[in-house]
């Protein structure tokens, strides 16, 4: 029997792709491996949001060579699509493919095959996880300054809402309770369809199948937070009231250079709304340092926005100029130990913000998925997305648990089942 293994780096977007690709391998009679053993066909699905992520791709390639020469390496994914002179110099890729013909490895692994495997778009299950994610849209409109998803994507374009609730239908019925609704644009869904249908309107219909008790957003921009959603998530059993909110900065002149299409003030009337309307509300975000011109009063104008947001947690990462940008040719002249004590101060406000978020919950009732067991403790995400434990000699995988709050822990909430 012929053997396969997959590395995915980056979005969640990716883990989706991937997991499409293992079932079409699986059906065609292959056996993934695990590590530590050589396998016949390695595929590395790439990421190029940042030059590590390259880095880690590149690494990757290797990897798989010195583990077994004889082996097919295919390289597919983001980085693939826009660096593929790159990677044939590197010598490790047997096989380059573009983010458009990822999904039909199989025929390219094997060319005189007469099964087509790769005609099957959608999954029923997802490896190695207790929550499934299901892409709806893939590509990006929004062209920011700093952002090479665009050109490595291509336009944003909506996945068909039958084969949609066909796939979560599948999911569900394999034990699935909580759908992960991913996209690199998540609120362009539907736009391009000739079917009269939003986001809110596909939540809807999810909500209507019987197994799926969580449905959650993987990130959304602000602009696409419309009124509608807001209601559904105020109204809605199903729909968690967690938003991760891409806002990059919290100047204005910053967010412009960014080719940001709100400012500052919409992200505050937004998150106001937000908490205002929904209960337990909690908004995650992504915030960049170190963008071109973001001198120290623009820098600690996005520390006072994190302030009045309250965000529960910051995903922190320095300006990185990406290859077929805008600013790809930009040399950051902001001292390398600035951008360090930056990173800290941003850090020591975001881990602030989080643990007054958590503090809201002690003693405290939430629901929680458990997904894992770690040093004898069962660990999961609340319906706003606040890791939990809780100690039980009970199988708890894959379980939604109503749990009281008893402490903070680490930065993780500790907690004991209710009876």
């Amino acid at each position: 029997m012929q053997t396969f293994k997959i590395y995915t780096l980056g979005c969640k977007v990716n883990q989706y792709d991937s997991q499409l690709i293992r079932e079409q391998l699986r059906r065609k009679g292959l056996k993934e491996l695990g590590n530590g053993q050589k396998a016949n066909f390695y595929i590395i699905n790439t990421c190029t949001v940042t030059s590590s992520a390259d880095r880690q791709s590149r690494y990757l390639m290797r990897v798989a060579k010195r583990e077994n020469p004889l082996a097919k390496v295919v390289v597919t994914g983001c980085y693939a699509h826009s660096n593929a002179d790159d990677i044939e110099r590197i010598g490790s890729a047997d096989i380059i493919l573009n983010n458009d013909d990822k999904n039909r490895i199989v025929e390219f692994l094997f060319p005189d095959g007469k099964d087509n495997v790769s005609a099957i778009q959608e999954i029923s299950d997802f490896q190695g996880r207790t929550r499934a994610f299901v892409k709806i849209q893939d590509g990006c409109n929004n062209f920011c300054s700093f952002c090479k998803v665009p050109y490595v994507r291509g336009r944003s374009r909506s996945r068909n809402p039958v084969s949609i609730i066909n796939e979560i239908k599948r999911l569900s019925d394999k034990g699935y309770k909580e759908i992960v609704l991913t996209g690199i644009c998540l609120g362009d869904y539907g736009r391009d369809l000739e079917q009269k249908i939003d986001l809110t309107d596909l939540i809807g219909e999810i909500e209507k199948i019987k197994g799926v008790l969580r449905i959650r957003l993987s990130s959304i921009e602000a602009k696409d937070v419309t009124d509608r959603l807001i209601k559904k998530m105020k109204t809605s059993q199903k729909l968690c009231p967690h938003l991760h909110i891409p806002f990059q900065s919290g100047d204005n002149e910053i967010l412009k250079l960014m080719n940001r299409k709100d400012r500052r003030q919409d992200y505050l009337k937004l998150a106001a709304k937000l908490r205002k309307n929904i209960k337990n509300m909690a908004i995650t975000t992504d915030i960049m340092i170190g963008f071109p011109d973001e001198d120290e009063k623009r820098f600690l104008n996005t520390l006072d926005f994190l302030k009045k947001v309250l965000p529960s947690r910051v995903h922190i990462f320095p300006f990185d100029p990406r290859d077929n940008t805008p600013l790809v040719n930009f040399k950051n002249n902001i001292p390398e130990q600035v951008l360090k004590q930056r990173f800290i101060l941003l850090k020591a406000l975001s881990d602030k913000l989080g643990l007054k978020f958590k503090r809201r919950f002690l003693n405290r009732q939430l629901q929680v998925l458990f997904e894992e067991k770690k040093n004898g403790f069962w660990r999961g995400y609340s319906q706003n997305y606040l890791l939990t434990e809780a100690k039980n000699n009970v199988n708890l995988n894959n379980k939604l648990m109503k749990v009281n709050i008893n402490k903070i822990k680490n930065s993780i909430l500790a907690a004991r089942l209710t009876k």
